[in-house]
């Protein structure tokens, strides 16, 4: 190289002299995210990064993989779901969570910034006892636990959804979502949310109570995603139902295509909240910009289903289904479903938006629940939680009731 272009090359990046082992040091002293951020300073940097060599030195993703439902004769009651990695074996978890007490059934309904929350079932003594039902939000990394007492509609709602964010507050929220048969047993098949509970670990109780006076359908496979203490929930009427941990709620419209197939559905990612809608042949990727303006979301990508998962398994796209976006990085998941209808197979691939390159992850099997089931994003969190984590649980499992009641007009 001469030396003008030698010259130039150190001006325009002063590490080209560094040896590749003490770049590798240097980058491994930032964070995951700003870690993300270095791939993209040149191409060396992005094969130092990505090389399987350097994983254990360099800070890695939250991310670990997801929890979700099967189905078969060879199911294990007390928690019939599997955990799929998608991060290797850096940091195994146990997917039957046996670090809690035993139970007779215990169902994982939420995952939330490195915390599950979970419904678990002992042996009744009687039908309608509630002594047999609680709620417990866990830390699978640390095998920390603790209860949530049930309220008098908990033994009859099929739904609750978590919420924690660990940079903004140690304490979570359990928003508990009642349908009209929930209310009452008389109407049946009724599943609109009528009312929701919102228990508060830091006030150690169930502090509020929102009526719907128009009440909504939730999806019951809606994913939702808790973004600035706000809890998003997918509607059946072209709109998000947004609740914070105040009790206050609003409807937000959003954009549909009119071709669209699949159920459109929200995710957190790099601190933005995503929505994803099917359409016949590609798949539209919006951002919430402002909830308050009537075009509050804004398009970020439009990617065809070829695209998305490759030629070979392009051929199945009304099976398509996005499950997740990765916390930290510019990246979704999608699930892919063969046509039989017989012994469908389910696919789980990777889609950096980026590059926009496809990458298969695993087998799913056939006993995943597939397309009819919601995947639950499982994050590392390794930070110590407040004394009520303590493994020991809430001594209280009696059923509580709701203390504040708001009506929303």
């Amino acid at each position: 190289m001469a030396t003008g272009s030698m010259e130039a090359a150190l001006m325009s990046d002063p590490t080209i002299k560094l040896p590749d082992d003490l770049l590798v040091e240097v980058i491994s002293r930032v964070p995951y995210k700003s870690t993300c951020c270095c791939k993209c300073v040149s191409t060396r940097w992005r094969d130092l990064i990505t090389h399987p060599d350097h994983r254990e030195k360099l800070p890695q993703s939250t991310l670990t993989g997801f929890f979700y439902k099967t189905y078969g004769m060879g199911r294990d009651p007390r928690c019939p779901h599997v955990y799929q990695s998608v991060s290797g074996s850096w940091c195994p978890l146990d997917a039957s969570l046996s670090f809690l007490p035993e139970c007779k059934e215990l169902d994982i309904l939420d995952c939330c910034n490195g915390l599950l929350l979970c419904r678990r079932r002992t042996a009744p003594k009687a039908l309608d006892d509630p002594g047999t039902l609680e709620y417990v939000v866990c830390n699978p990394a640390t095998e920390k636990w603790v209860s949530v007492p049930a309220t008098e509609y908990s033994l009859f709602v099929n739904d609750a959804r978590l919420g924690f964010d660990p940079s903004v507050s140690s304490h979570f929220h359990v928003f508990e979502l009642v349908t009209a048969v929930a209310l009452n047993l008389n109407n049946k098949y009724d599943y609109c949310i009528e009312e929701v509970g919102i228990y508060s670990s830091k006030a150690g109780g169930w502090t509020h109570q929102i009526v719907w006076d128009n009440p909504i359908e939730i999806l019951c496979l809606s994913g939702g995603a808790f973004f600035n203490g706000v809890l998003y929930l997918r509607s059946d009427s072209d709109t998000v139902a947004a609740i914070d941990v105040q009790g206050n709620y609003r409807i937000i419209p959003i954009p549909t295509s009119p071709d669209a197939r699949g159920v459109p559905n929200v995710y957190v990612s790099r601190g933005q909240l995503y929505l994803t809608d099917h359409g016949s042949s590609e798949l539209s990727i919006w951002v919430l910009e402002d909830s308050i303006s009537e075009n509050c979301w804004t398009l970020k990508l439009k990617v065809s289903y070829m695209q998305l998962v490759g030629v070979e398994y392009s051929s199945a796209g009304e099976h398509y289904g996005v499950i997740s976006a990765h916390p930290e990085d510019n990246v979704m998941f999608i699930t892919v479903e063969s046509a039989s209808r017989i012994f469908p197979q389910m696919k789980l691939f990777s889609y950096e938006m980026d590059s926009r390159e496809p990458r298969f992850i695993c087998d799913l099997g056939r006993n995943s629940s597939g397309l009819k089931a919601r995947f639950l994003q499982m994050q590392v969190l390794t930070d110590e939680l407040p004394a009520s984590f303590m493994g020991t649980g809430v001594a209280d499992l009696s059923t509580q009731k709701l203390l504040i009641v708001c009506s929303i007009p």
